[in-house]
């Protein structure tokens, strides 16, 4: 066989049931490990960065073993990792396959930048408005002050 024709790829093993994170910006993969709490998991987590990527030069992908998002954990992955795909996997199929969006509005997942804020300073739930998606600004319902997308800070 020649050498062009050599495999470079690394196979790992496929999940039976769980959530694959694909598209995921290299910079973002650590970011949404931690912002989704899976540190702490228990069940097969298999990580991936700086993959070769034809859409987006470098990405990387995060397998979940037994675990399916709830819509809060997924507008989390979209606030930080807007090119995310989650594919489901159930008895080793796809399931279904679909691009995160970033939501019209993010409650009580995010913090107000602005420490003089209300929900900063009682048990209040944040409401915000995406007034920017591209750039990812969040208008806060109570203050009105705009977090942008290197002050979001997660609940």
């Amino acid at each position: 066989m020649e050498k062009e024709n050599l495999r470079k790829e690394l196979k790992v093993s496929a999940i039976e049931n769980g959530t694959v994170i694909d598209h995921i910006p290299s910079g973002s993969v650590f970011h949404v490990i931690k912002i989704l709490n899976l540190t702490e998991y228990q069940n097969q987590l298999l990580i991936a960065t700086n993959l070769d990527s034809r859409k987006m030069g470098k990405k990387g992908i995060i397998k979940v073993s037994n675990k399916f998002f709830k819509s809060d954990e997924i507008n989390k992955i979209a606030l930080v990792a807007p090119t995310a795909t989650l594919i489901i996997i159930k008895n080793f199929e796809v399931i279904e396959k679909k691009k995160v969006e970033v939501p019209d509005y993010a409650e009580n997942i995010v913090k107000c930048f602005n420490p003089n804020c209300i929900t900063n300073n009682e048990e209040i739930s944040t409401k915000f408005k995406v007034t920017d998606k591209k750039e990812l600004k969040l208008r806060c319902h109570f203050c009105e002050k705009i977090t942008a997308r290197n002050n979001i800070a997660f609940r």
